[in-house]
């Protein structure tokens, strides 16, 4: 299975990406840059966390036009995984993949420290190989991760269960001292309502290997491998 890793100006993560698919998981793994207009024949989507375009105007506002995006909507409206981590979840916003959007953190800081989130749905294929309620030790640097949408969008993705990571402390509690950004009901990560698209903002490639603290992370990418399967079907179920 192949993995294509986006890369826009200002990306800074995409290595980070790179190295976990292809040399931690063994799967094969390519960039490609915003300006080409083809995936290159890729089971699965990366947009990496950086900086894209210096996020001038907004976090993911620019990014959103590059060329790369419209065959990336394509990929995913046919039903094709695609994970956005940080600024790739600002970039899934803006494209209008999922729905709100990523407001300064309340802190009015850019945070870049360990945090716990908790897996709350397994059927994507990014969670799958998780269990129900497993705790994740996995970093976070952003400014602008507060999570907003208004109370009826939060109420609808609630029922439609796309909340799929919240923030939460190491026992896996919900409370508010857990919440590094003040996101919204603690939202951490969520899918689009087909469930193939998912985005969170902590970091799951730089939490693959011991070395560097928490190997927690690795699930999220092995779900993707898991979900695929050899025959490249995908599977979350």
């Amino acid at each position: 299975m192949k993995f294509a890793v986006i890369v826009f100006p200002g990306s800074n993560c995409d290595h980070d990406a790179y190295h976990t698919v292809k040399h931690v998981l063994g799967a094969d793994a390519e960039f490609v840059w915003h300006k080409e207009t083809d995936l290159k024949g890729a089971d699965v989507v990366i947009l990496p966390g950086g900086f894209s375009y210096g996020d001038y105007l907004r976090t993911g506002a620019i990014a959103r036009f590059s060329p790369i995006m419209a065959p990336v909507v394509a990929f995913a409206e046919a039903g094709g995984p695609v994970l956005g981590v940080c600024n790739g979840f600002q970039v899934l916003t803006e494209v209008g993949l999922l729905p709100g959007g990523l407001l300064r953190n309340r802190s009015v800081k850019f945070q870049c420290e360990q945090v716990h989130v908790r897996v709350e749905e397994l059927d994507t294929p990014f969670t799958c190989a998780a269990t129900a309620g497993q705790v994740l030790r996995i970093p976070i640097a952003h400014g602008e991760g507060n999570y907003f949408a208004p109370p009826e969008v939060l109420d609808a993705l609630e029922a439609n269960r796309q909340v799929v990571f919240r923030y939460c402390n190491a026992g896996g509690e919900l409370v508010d001292t857990a919440n590094p950004n003040g996101s919204a009901r603690g939202i951490a990560g969520l899918c689009n309502a087909r469930r193939n698209v998912v985005a969170l903002m902590p970091h799951p490639e730089r939490a693959c290997e011991s070395a560097v603290g928490s190997a927690d992370g690795l699930v999220v990418l092995e779900s993707a491998v898991a979900a695929l399967g050899s025959d490249g079907m995908l599977r979350t179920g």
